[in-house]
């Protein structure tokens, strides 16, 4: 959606995986802007909105999430936005359009806040961050974190750390002040990128257990703790390979895969999800960034040892590396098995090819010292005959 926004994506139709009408032709009916209000269990049946009911055997819950707000006055202002999908992408896009918004502040410093100043510096217009942290993107390396930092001054996106909103207010310069602990900061726009939490309520209302995260808990096949009641995508948990234990993760590709192996389950064809390893990624202007695994200090909250290593290698080989452009790689392994955890990478290529490959290592309870002899396709253009994930796992493996 941010693609959007940026107008690299024109076509709003574009982001639509499926229409309705689509839908209407495999025999899927579908009911847009009802909302549930209710469900019967004794009945077994759903009350829309208007009083309408429908019967029902099985029954998935997909509720999505729920945007995080600043509880703070004036958040409920004209120009304030969340993005959480394609309605809130077309109306802000709009909203930029009709007002010649000149700038806007990002609060927050996510993946998703740093997709959003990339895209509106494609529109030039103007993006100031304004984080309550240090460094933009914390699941990261704080030695990456700065290289994202770096860009983003480097496309004069301003950041403004350890600052906290406290009121959204009128603007004099602009048409809306933000008022912080820091000082007022003015933009046309405000786009609140905090992060999402599950939506629950539904679940709760009829008695479905909540998991540790606070998400829907599922088994492997989607099911929950009432028979005949499933749930799949960011509002319940997915099992993490690497940590052993249940986890929220709202990413659309879990979403994806659990929600086939939901309708598969209720369809008579029994299958399971087993899991995720924790692989992400997003570009930043000329920056990749990729992450799987479990950080330093998530290992040491589950009883690992961890042990790591960051090395700065190239996306091909040195011959062939020209414009000089550098790989940064962090493994992260447990002293006591020997086993990889957690990886990260950066770089203006190959980073997230990399990833993927580190992703694969974790699914499978690879070692370091595996790794460190893993067979990659091997070609100048894309790596050198040792490629960055031999050099660092190799690295690593001499420090145990």
């Amino acid at each position: 959606m941010p693609y959007y926004i940026g107008d690299v994506i024109k076509d709003a139709g574009r982001l639509i995986a499926r229409t309705p009408e689509k839908f209407e032709e495999t025999g899927v009916r579908v009911r847009l802007n009802t909302a549930v209000e209710e469900i019967d269990t004794a009945k077994g049946e759903v009350r829309v909105a208007g009083g309408e009911r429908f019967p029902f055997d099985s029954l998935v819950l997909a509720t999505g999430a729920v945007a995080t707000l600043p509880q703070i006055p004036g958040v409920d202002t004209e120009g304030v936005f969340i993005l959480k999908n394609l309605r809130d992408a077309i109306t802000i896009k709009e909203y930029l359009s009709e007002n010649r918004c000149r700038k806007v502040l990002v609060v927050g410093a996510g993946f998703i806040a740093m997709e959003i100043c990339e895209a509106l510096r494609t529109r030039n217009i103007d993006a100031e961050v304004i984080y309550r942290g240090e460094l933009p993107v914390k699941r990261w390396d704080p030695d990456f974190s700065r290289l994202v930092l770096d860009e983003l001054n480097a496309h004069g996106v301003s950041f403004v750390s350890g600052t906290t909103p406290l009121a959204v207010e009128k603007g004099a310069q602009y048409r809306l002040r933000l008022l912080t602990d820091g000082g007022p900061y003015e933009g046309d726009m405000i786009l609140m990128a905090l992060g999402v939490r599950p939506n629950t309520v539904l679940a709760e209302a009829v008695g479905i257990a909540l998991g540790k995260s606070g998400a829907i808990g599922v088994d492997f096949s989607q099911q929950t703790s009432r028979e005949g009641f499933y749930a799949a995508g960011d509002c319940c948990e997915v099992y993490h390979r690497v940590m052993q234990e249940w986890v929220n993760m709202p990413l659309g590709d879990i979403a994806n895969k659990q929600g086939r192996v939901a309708g598969s389950s209720i369809g008579g064809a029994p299958r399971t999800f087993p899991g995720v390893v924790g692989a992400q990624s997003f570009k930043v202007f000329n920056l990749e960034l990729a992450l799987t695994g479990i950080s330093e200090r998530d290992a040491e909250k589950r009883g690992f040892d961890p042990l790591s290593v960051i090395i700065w290698g190239t996306p091909s080989a040195r011959s062939l590396n020209i414009d000089k452009k550098r790989l940064g790689l962090k493994l992260i392994a447990d002293r006591k098995s020997g086993r990889l955890i957690g990886a990260q990478a950066i770089g203006e290529a190959g980073a997230v090819s990399r990833v993927n490959v580190l992703s694969l290592g974790l699914w499978n309870g690879m070692t370091v010292d595996e790794i460190g002899y893993i067979d990659l396709a091997y070609s100048p253009p894309f790596s050198g005959a040792w490629d960055t994930i031999h050099i660092a796992a190799q690295k690593l493996a001499k420090a145990f």
